[in-house]
């Protein structure tokens, strides 16, 4: 467990900030609709919509290499973890 234990606090602040981003893509995106129309007198939605596309454009590619790291790491700690199982039972 000890060889374990510095991945596994690694993978579990990993998921933390990738959950955390997860609500916050969410919370964005809740109310957003991918087209809008707009008339001249709503120029200020229009403003809005686009700081929120912008916003939730930094967010995806975190989000994206956030999930893969976590993913790729929980990999590694089952495949530390099953070779010391089967290094164990020889």
């Amino acid at each position: 467990m000890g060889m374990l234990l510095w991945p596994l606090i690694l993978w579990g602040a990993l998921t933390a900030v990738l959950v955390i981003l997860l609500i916050y893509r969410s919370t964005l995106a809740m109310h957003e609709d991918e087209q809008l129309f707009l008339s001249e007198s709503e120029s200020q939605m229009q403003k809005d919509h686009i700081e929120v596309m912008q916003k939730l454009n930094k967010v995806t590619p975190i989000v994206k290499w956030l999930g893969a790291a976590s993913g790729g790491l929980l990999l590694i700690i089952g495949g530390v973890a099953l070779y010391q199982q089967l290094s164990q039972m020889q």
